[in-house]
């Protein structure tokens, strides 16, 4: 009966954990990461690239999210929106978030590790970025542009592990996911407007309001298509590469429309549904394009 419950107690902390740092988001890294891979090996990675590949994605993100948790457990816990996360609500404990991280940066290394002595050189680069993302809201209304930086480095980052170099297209698909990472953070952080204003904390919504947020985010969605269809161009990919740019083009005007009065009972679907199809929609549709180059 002590094992069960154990087991149980253990089960429900791997379920918090889980929770805290959103695993279901992964959803807007992990498709890039893939979609720079197989740009870069023309096909199919090899199982080892692709599990080392993974392997430092669940690495890095996973420290990201948890790093961001620890260190805004404060703020967290007198945030409205927020206070029930795991820290501030007592869930979990300060400590043992700490060595998730420990272990999630450990992973990142390793994984770095064996993929090619580049991805390992620069794996500390990222790792400065991860941290200080969460301290830039106390000082600068960038940190939406940072947090688009960390996420950028999953196609960058996956190219090197394949090619042990990046050229021009790696660099517009990384610029290409960070300015759309920039513009749905900008939308997401609306939501926290106003305790942002009075805690004296700094985002694009507090400097801009909602019209110049929302204005600012279409115009960072705008660029993003822009750099997709510079690297269609560069690569001279083919026509299911076309239909997802075509697709994504739907799903970010969608997303804005959602959004087009300020209406925030819609950022759920604006957020996180369309923005989590578009990483899927560009993944398999370059994928597609791939495979059907490499047959013909």
């Amino acid at each position: 009966m002590e094992i069960k419950l154990q087991q149980g107690s253990i089960w429900r902390k791997v379920t918090i954990f889980l929770e805290m740092i959103k695993f279901s988001h992964t959803i807007f890294a992990l498709p890039f990461a893939f979609t720079g891979a197989i740009l870069a090996a023309g096909g199919l990675p090899s199982i080892y690239q692709t599990f080392w590949i993974l392997m430092a994605m669940v690495g890095a993100r996973t420290a990201a999210m948890s790093l961001n948790r620890l260190i805004d457990a404060d703020i967290d816990g007198r945030n409205p929106r927020t206070k029930g996360r795991a820290i501030p609500a007592g869930l979990l404990s300060k400590g043992m978030v700490a060595l998730f991280i420990c272990l999630s940066v450990a992973l990142m290394l390793w994984a770095a590790r064996m993929l090619n002595p580049l991805c390992f050189y620069l794996s500390p680069i990222a790792l400065f970025f991860l941290v200080l993302y969460s301290y830039c809201k106390r000082f600068t209304a960038l940190a939406h542009v940072i947090l688009g930086l960390c996420l950028a480095a999953a196609p960058l980052g996956a190219w090197i592990a394949i090619t042990g170099n990046f050229s021009l297209p790696a660099v517009l698909l990384a610029l290409a996911v960070l300015v759309w990472v920039a513009g749905f953070d900008i939308l997401y952080a609306l939501q926290d407007l106003e305790f942002d204003r009075t805690s004296g904390l700094h985002s694009i919504p507090v400097s801009l309001g909602v019209s110049g947020s929302l204005w600012m985010a279409r115009l960072l969605h705008l660029l993003m298509i822009g750099l997709l269809a510079g690297l269609y161009l560069t690569m001279q990919l083919g026509i299911f590469f076309l239909i997802g740019l075509i697709t994504t083009v739907i799903l970010a005007g969608y997303e804005h429309w959602l959004l087009r009065k300020g209406d925030l009972t819609k950022l759920d679907a604006a957020f996180f549904n369309m923005n989590g199809y578009i990483s899927v929609v560009i993944f398999l549709f370059t994928l597609f394009d791939i495979l059907v180059r490499g047959t013909a």
